[in-house]
């Protein structure tokens, strides 16, 4: 489609004879992702859907009691660039607040910022190689400091300090520099055409911290600052009180720059325990409100929504339980390094060994058996949003065939039943944080590998310890050292293109950027 057809369309949506509906879709059908689409009506000043009236509206601020919590993966540490897992991010969001989120349609919302950027607007480039950013007048730190240009300024140099070695780093890769056009105004400035512009800055990603208070710890010194475990953001709560892996509180910010918010005075978040054990606290015994990521037999879950206390809300996402192949070698230490990049794993560099363990995985029987409802099979890692769901691949279950693979690349069978080639033994450590279905799952795998001459050591690691953002910590998922290991990935944005990052060299965990 060329660019006057384009203007077209859009006229017709702003005109109201194209639904932004069929537009979206007809760009869908053009190769386009649907938040690109959603972009292309905002930057041309397309009005955003209307959206129905919330259930609750609040009156005045607070009034609504405490709320009380479950995150069974414990936070660790409350600096979101370096939250590595989705409860350290959470809790992260508590006290802090980027300049804008994404709501359920991929639509970019403003939170810090005064206003979406758009090219109407003049504040959004038509090649998208600059945005500007308006910020939120008004809003102060919770220790009363204004925020401004500089504290936005400040995230990105922070961020892109290799020294830093903040885990968010690749949403701010493509930025070429960031210029203050006065105390609250920034222009972002791209090193090329940037679809994704919504990237830094927005998002769990896109969190903001105070430059007054973290500037003394930039670069190398990161780790150090007093404000990882003692957080003051801009949010709708302020801190109380944090004890790493088990409990983070907060209270009602009463400076808070949303008119009437927030309605709970106070917040805990508990960690600890299972899934199961948080699902009972909340469905069974009305201990808590609410608790996140019930990885829980769907059959234990039907039983405690019974007891009338709760119900499990259940909706699909993006987000892969997903088994890893370690690349490099968790058993060498280079330069004090295990599992270093610059090794080369004895058994999973070949790849009838991946594509046999492929074949064991029995994902039927681990969505029939254990997650029920809560889950639906995959062969693929990518499977939000839908425009780029692969239809053309197959997951297959065969003992037989993964037989035949090992046998054709030269892995023979021992005394004992287990294959093996050159003088190494078919003999894997696979890991995963403890929880009963990823357990049973293990199991499910273990047993199907025994039957092809593969040896499966199951290790099995408390979560709080297994998500842990503590570069200190060796068992922990980015640390690796294993040979397999299995997880869930949170896909945070609409645009897939940061969720795929993970697979580019620039994000291997490692030594050098304190994984």
């Amino acid at each position: 489609m060329d660019e006057r057809a384009l203007r077209d369309l859009i006229s017709e949506v702003k005109a109201g004879r194209l639904s932004r509906r069929r537009f979206i879709h007809a760009m869908v059908g053009l190769g386009l992702t649907a938040t690109l689409a959603v972009q292309l009506l905002a930057s041309a000043g397309v009005a955003r859907a209307q959206t129905g009236t919330a259930a609750f509206a609040p009156t005045r601020r607070g009034g609504g009691g405490p709320l009380r919590t479950l995150w069974w993966q414990a936070p660790t540490l409350l600096n979101p660039h370096f939250a590595n897992g989705t409860k350290d991010q959470d809790a992260s969001r508590i006290f802090y607040e980027p300049l804008a989120g994404f709501d359920p349609d991929g639509n970019v919302v403003p939170i810090l910022a005064a206003e979406v950027p758009s090219t109407a607007a003049g504040t959004l480039a038509k090649d998208l190689t600059w945005v500007t950013w308006r910020l939120k007048r008004g809003v102060s730190w919770h220790d009363g400091k204004p925020f401004t240009a500089e504290d936005v300024v400040f995230n990105w140099e922070y961020v892109s300090d290799p020294a830093t070695a903040a885990v968010t780093s690749g949403s701010y890769r493509e930025i070429a520099r960031i210029e203050t056009l006065d105390s609250h105004t920034v222009k972002v400035v791209f090193k090329g055409p940037q679809p994704f512009w919504s990237d830094a800055f927005c998002g769990n990603r896109g969190m903001i911290i105070p430059k007054h208070l973290f500037g003394p710890y930039k670069g190398g010194k990161s780790r150090e600052a007093p404000g990882n475990l003692k957080p003051v953001g801009t949010s709708a709560y302020r801190f109380v009180d944090f004890k790493p892996g088990d409990v983070v509180r907060a209270e009602l910010n009463p400076a808070y720059h949303v008119q009437n918010r927030p309605f709970f005075d106070a917040l805990e978040m508990k960690g600890g325990g299972d899934a199961a054990s948080a699902a009972r606290a909340v469905l069974q015994t009305g201990e808590y409100d609410y608790a996140w990521n019930m990885q829980v037999e769907d059959e234990i879950l039907r039983r405690l929504e019974q007891g009338g206390k709760g119900r499990v809300n259940i909706w699909p996402t993006g987000n892969p339980e997903h088994i890893q192949c370690n690349f490099s070698d968790p058993w060498t230490e280079v330069e004090g390094e295990r599992a270093s990049a610059k090794t080369t794993h004895p058994l999973l560099s070949d790849p009838a060994v991946r594509q046999a363990l492929n074949l064991l995985v029995d994902r039927a029987a681990v969505q029939e058996e254990i997650y029920g409802r809560q889950g639906q099979t995959s062969a693929n890692f990518l499977n939000a949003p839908s425009r780029f769901y692969s239809k053309n691949t197959r997951w297959e279950f065969s003992v037989d065939k993964a037989n035949q693979l090992l046998d054709a690349a030269g892995w023979k069978r021992g005394a004992d039943g287990i294959r093996a080639k050159d003088g190494k033994r078919l003999k894997m450590l696979y890991q995963t944080s403890i929880n009963a279905p990823r357990q049973k799952n293990q199991q499910i795998v273990k047993q199907a590998a025994a039957k092809t001459g593969i040896d499966l050591e199951l290790k099995s690691v408390v979560a709080s310890v297994f998500f842990s953002s503590d570069p200190a910590n060796p068992d922990t998922f980015p640390h690796f050292y294993a040979d397999l290991q299995m997880y869930n990935t949170t896909m945070t944005a609409p645009d897939p293109q940061y969720f795929m990052n993970q697979f580019c060299s620039w994000e291997i965990a490692a030594k050098a950027n304190k994984w």
